[in-house]
């Protein structure tokens, strides 16, 4: 497939059935948006900047910045130094050496936190983020937490899944700003309304009223702060995995399906699995693989690592465990969101 520009390739990902094992029953289909550029915020930084520029929040020639660890940052920097912008990026010291090399090799400005903030590294940043601003009033930030752009650049993700499978049943992914969840769920919801909505989270993240706990292994999902754009009205479950949980997941993918990822994909894959071992072969599961494993070669495929960490041997149960919406789980546990309270 030809293209003029690196900024016109965004998109247009595979979409791979997964052979799963003997105890599948639905058919899981993989979208691989790991397989953009730089990962699947490449979409987002796409929609955020060009609608910023048409509507004139973004001056020509004008610095973005933005607080990210990961693939929105590489995102941003792809798009953004592309059309002849600054880009600065706020982050802490979780952010790998992989993505710290892209963003250098890509011209971006990297600002590092050096101490963890009163809501956990999230909040050190945007302070950070907010002396920047001042020092640059010219500068755009995109806000990809509660900017609106977020979630409407997965409306092309949910057309080209449409296109491939013709019909989704559940769709299964992991949730952090909420952008690629709850904007798949929203344009999904158009082609099927019955659609069920599954959210995947880490043990330790606040977003569905766990106790935040900073110290939490995994990277790409989870948080220490809700963002604008989680809507829990479009949400039907969610689930929650530890980091060795995750991480045996991650593993678990590589080796049966020869896909290397990230931990936001494994788990998304864990969750996906066992809810094809709950459905009929006539139903189809979309799970959103957002992330390669390429950041992950010193954390996660690394057993010097895990050993430091006490992660000697990677675990994961067959099934989670049902737990109502308030209770605080340690390990793969999954509640129903229909009619908890405020996120009715």
């Amino acid at each position: 497939m030809r293209y003029e520009t690196v900024v016109d390739s965004i998109g247009q990902t595979p979409t791979i059935r997964l052979r799963l094992g003997q105890q599948a029953g639905a058919k899981v289909y993989a979208k691989m948006e790991m397989q953009n550029l730089f990962g699947m915020k490449d979409r987002v930084a796409k929609r955020i900047i060009e609608e910023a520029k048409k509507n004139g929040f973004l001056k020509e020639g004008a610095p973005i910045i933005e607080s990210s660890s990961g693939t929105m940052a590489c995102g941003l920097a792809l798009v953004g130094t592309y059309l002849g912008h600054e880009v600065h990026i706020v982050t802490d010291p979780r952010i790998d050496d992989i993505t710290l090399a892209k963003l250098h090799t890509l011209g971006c400005h990297i600002h590092i936190v050096d101490k963890i903030g009163t809501n956990g590294w999230q909040s050190a940043r945007l302070e950070r983020l907010h002396e920047l601003l001042y020092e640059m009033p010219e500068a755009f930030w995109p806000q990809q937490y509660d900017n609106p752009n977020n979630p409407n650049a997965y409306d092309l993700l949910a057309a080209e899944a449409i296109a491939d499978l013709g019909h989704i049943d559940v769709l299964v992914g992991s949730i952090g700003s909420g952008g690629s969840l709850c904007g798949s769920a929203k344009a999904l919801r158009t082609y099927n309304p019955a659609i069920k909505i599954v959210a995947v989270d880490c043990a330790g993240s606040v977003i569905f009223g766990q106790p935040d706990y900073p110290q939490r292994l995994q990277g790409g999902l989870g948080n220490s702060l809700i963002a604008g754009n989680v809507d829990y009205t479009l949400i039907d479950e969610v689930h929650w995995l530890n980091d060795e949980e995750a991480f045996a997941a991650t593993h678990q993918l590589a080796k049966t399906e020869k896909i290397f990822a990230g931990n936001s994909s494994g788990s998304v894959y864990a969750v996906a699995k066992w809810i094809s071992s709950q459905l009929t072969e006539h139903k189809n599961i979309l799970a959103i693989f957002p992330d390669r494993g390429d950041r992950y070669v010193d954390t996660i495929y690394n057993p010097k690592y895990l050993l430091n960490k006490g992660l000697k041997k990677l675990t994961l149960s067959s099934e989670p465990q049902y737990v109502s919406y308030d209770t605080v789980v340690h390990s793969w546990s999954y509640a129903n969101m229909v009619g908890v309270g405020k996120y009715v």
